[in-house]
């Protein structure tokens, strides 16, 4: 049984289970919005994610960026590489319009990761505002680019709201991590859990939640299946955070919370 588990996780620490959450959020957006499947972003998006999570979790260690001394992370820095070269292929079938979105967003990846500020931190350093970082460069890859994809006729109304929905729902996907790092993150980092303690911030998931739901209220075109969908991710959500401690293995978090994404296509697709 070692190889089966050396796989699973490599497939979890070379970034692919997150890449894959990535993907199935676009395509439940492009199901909701009604519009065509760009595979070309989809792709982009999927290696893009890989060489973007591998970079800051690797990279930012290592000397110069690139020399790396743990032989598993060479593994994982040589498959980073070659997903680089997918994302960049990919990424020249892309329209103008995408392509200077993703030039954006990645350069906000890029202030997560590269140290810019005073005392070479850089914005991963500040705990409370990294969170929000992420799921404002999540809700970008999954809900904008499409969106600016397809030119969607009702961006004024339909797209904003699932944009904040997006974002709501990946700050309460990062909060299990948040907790489960707690033990482990410099106290000046000054995450949520380490300001708000733990219940506290379990408490402002489900609020966030409550918020998430409420938003679809707005949503005049938002269908039976959306809302099942959403009170059903809410639910699910909610159940893992309220579950969630500083001792749950990593497996938890890293696999299980990751993969409501992943469920949630699943589901849509068969509903």
């Amino acid at each position: 049984m070692r190889w089966p588990r050396r796989f699973f996780n490599f497939y979890l620490d070379a970034s692919i289970h997150v890449a894959l959450s990535v993907c199935c959020c676009y395509l439940l957006t492009v199901n909701f919005m009604k519009v065509s499947t760009n595979w070309q972003l989809v792709a982009f998006l999927f290696f893009g994610t890989i060489i973007c999570y591998n970079f800051i979790k690797y990279g930012v260690e290592a000397k110069k960026y690139l020399l790396v001394s743990n032989p598993y992370h060479k593994v994982i820095q040589v498959f980073s590489f070659l997903s680089g070269l997918c994302a960049a292929y990919f990424f020249l079938f892309l329209n103008r319009r995408l392509q200077i979105s993703i030039v954006f967003l990645a350069f906000l990846s890029i202030l997560y990761a590269v140290p810019f500020l005073e005392k070479n931190k850089n914005l991963r350093s500040y705990g409370g505002l990294k969170v929000f970082l992420v799921a404002l460069v999540w809700a970008g890859c999954t809900v904008y680019l499409p969106a600016m994809d397809d030119m969607v006729s009702d961006f004024d109304s339909t797209v904003p709201i699932l944009l904040l929905q997006r974002f709501l729902l990946v700050l309460v996907l990062i909060l299990p991590f948040e907790i489960r790092d707690l033990k482990f993150d410099d106290k000046e980092l000054r995450t949520l859990p380490q300001r708000l303690g733990v219940a506290n911030t379990k408490k402002l998931g489900y609020g966030l939640l409550v918020v998430f739901l409420l938003f679809t209220f707005l949503n005049d075109q938002a269908t039976a299946l959306e809302w099942c969908y959403r009170v059903m991710v809410a639910i699910t959500l909610a159940i893992f955070l309220y579950f969630t401690h500083e001792e749950r293995p990593r497996y938890y978090s890293q696999f299980w919370v990751e993969s409501v994404p992943i469920l949630s296509l699943l589901g849509v697709s068969f509903y």
